[in-house]
């Protein structure tokens, strides 16, 4: 007797896992320009790399037939390292999770934490569903279950987790999307909801579109997910960019690879980037992509708080975070958003050990009633608390102004401070300064414009470079094409205490 009959069966069933919700509403999803979870594991993952657990994962149906779990699971490679990746299927019940699919989505988090690797969510459900409480099976999960989110939790400690919003993602997929460490949504098909509009509408009397509500164009500004991507090609190629600038995990080597960029490179153009006017704005990113490796610079969260800019990038080959200020919005003043943007991103390179490169041109924190509203202060200080207690080496270079409180949140502990030329520091911006400390005397001159330009060219003088580097105030004053070798030669040997960082970051709380 043989047990051919069982292992047909086990054929049947993961074949009929593989139809997900049958040819009618694959095409259905095609049509709406959507690919099926399984695609888009394989469009993410290496080629043939994906191993499926649970791949009979369901329930049998009182009239004998079988019903897939809506969750697709497993582990799989991305660039040659392994990763752990999953995502809702939409073509059943609209990805809100059946009970086996639940469970496979939950199991997630645990198979990424067991193999120390990171995690790739692909992202399109809406959440459970009031059908959901109905039936003979037991209603909720036992007393003595591990909550949902501590898993979760656990995850956002020791391994990178990346997640894509590729279809409407609402209730705890939406809250699965903000626990990444990068998240990105498909501006052509996603929208990320608290709740959907029938919701909405039931509750607060107002008629909305999902994309009204959770489009692209609403939470690119939000801060609610890192990047937005075009479609979802790009989004699964935004995935795969970012994982490779990471470890594994908190404990594993970072992932150093070959530059083609010399690392003596001085690059012209960053002689007369910045304008002598200091009134006249000038393009940080450009000046970032002279330092850094070619082509080498991934910005994340652009539209929030867009003073402030943060990415990843390379130099020689070695992942580092990259902090700045993007002097075209509010002068690169620290707003509300913008601090909650630098507090995330310090903690995710102090997590993963990214040594972190800080082009400073900050005047201070934005100022006005919009300001003190948006309770900027609070949020400021929690920047500046996660910057004096990140771990990781940090490496400065004044390129203009280091303004106030503000600053502080540019220059990490123990931190390497270069200065170019053209840089300003104190306790206030010039301008703002001499109207405070000679408003009187200004006010009282015969002619107040000539008298106000006299007093800041006078002052200009206290704020150069020159007597800070005289008194080792900084590490050392550089013509600006030596940026790129003097980083370099920084990194060198910054880069081997990394080793001595290894394992989980842990900090205090922060206002």
């Amino acid at each position: 007797m043989s047990w051919k009959d069982e292992a047909d069966e086990i054929a049947r069933r993961r074949a009929q896992a593989k139809e997900m919700g049958g040819k009618d509403a694959v095409a259905q999803h095609h049509g709406k320009g959507r690919l099926t979870v399984r695609e888009r594991i394989a469009a993410v993952t290496d080629e043939a790399s994906f191993v499926e657990h649970g791949t009979v994962a369901g329930a049998e149906e009182e009239d004998g037939s079988f019903t897939p779990a809506n969750y697709v699971v497993g582990l799989a490679e991305i660039g040659g390292r392994p990763v752990a990746v999953g995502g809702e299927d939409f073509t059943l019940k609209g990805g809100s999770p059946n009970a086996a699919g639940l469970r496979k989505s939950v199991y997630a988090e645990e198979l990424a934490l067991t193999y120390r690797v990171p995690l790739v969510r692909l992202l399109e459900g809406g959440g459970g569903s009031v059908r959901g409480a109905s039936g003979k099976r037991p209603a909720g999960q036992p007393v003595f279950a591990t909550p949902r989110f501590q898993s979760i939790a656990q995850a956002m400690g020791v391994v990178p987790v990346a997640s894509a919003a590729l279809g409407p993602v609402a209730g705890f997929p939406a809250a699965r999307l903000a626990a990444s460490h990068f998240s990105v949504m498909s501006e052509a098909t996603a929208q990320l909801l608290i709740a959907g509009p029938k919701v909405v509408e039931r509750a607060l009397g107002r008629e909305l579109t999902k994309e009204e509500l959770g489009g692209a164009s609403v939470h690119a500004k939000s801060g609610a997910v890192d990047n937005i991507a075009k479609d979802e090609a790009d989004a699964l190629d935004q995935i795969r960019t970012f994982l490779s600038y990471l470890p594994q995990n908190v404990w594993a080597d970072m992932p150093v690879g070959d530059s083609t960029d010399p690392t003596d490179r001085k690059d012209e153009a960053l002689l007369d980037i910045i304008p002598r006017d200091r009134r006249q704005p000038f393009k940080m990113r450009k000046l970032i992509g002279h330092v850094v490796d070619h082509e080498s610079f991934f910005e994340m969260t652009r539209a929030f708080g867009p003073g402030q800019i943060t990415g990843l990038a390379r130099l020689g080959g070695h992942p580092v975070g990259v902090l700045a200020n993007d002097c075209r919005y509010y002068a690169g003043a620290m707003t509300a958003e913008g601090s909650q943007k630098v507090r995330r991103f310090v903690d995710l390179c102090s997590t993963f050990r990214l040594p972190i490169i800080s082009f400073v041109d900050e005047p201070g924190f934005m100022i006005g009633p919009d300001s003190e509203a948006a309770g900027t202060i609070r949020h400021g200080t929690a920047a500046v608390m996660a910057v004096v207690q990140s771990r990781v080496p940090w490496i400065s270079i004044l390129v203009r102004k280091a303004f106030g409180v503000a600053a502080a949140a540019h220059f990490g502990p123990k931190g390497h401070v270069l200065a170019w030329p053209s840089a300003e520091t104190g306790a206030l911006p010039l301008e703002g300064g001499v109207a405070v400390a000679f408003g009187r005397e200004i006010a009282a001159a015969e002619n107040p414009d000539a008298k106000r330009k006299e007093l800041e060219e006078a002052l200009a003088a206290a704020q150069s470079p020159f007597p800070r580097a005289e008194t080792f105030s900084v590490h050392d004053l550089i013509d600006p094409r030596e940026t790129r070798p003097a980083i370099w030669n920084w990194l060198r040997f910054a880069a081997p205490t990394l080793e001595n960082l290894k394992g989980p970051y842990t900090s205090t709380m922060r206002p």
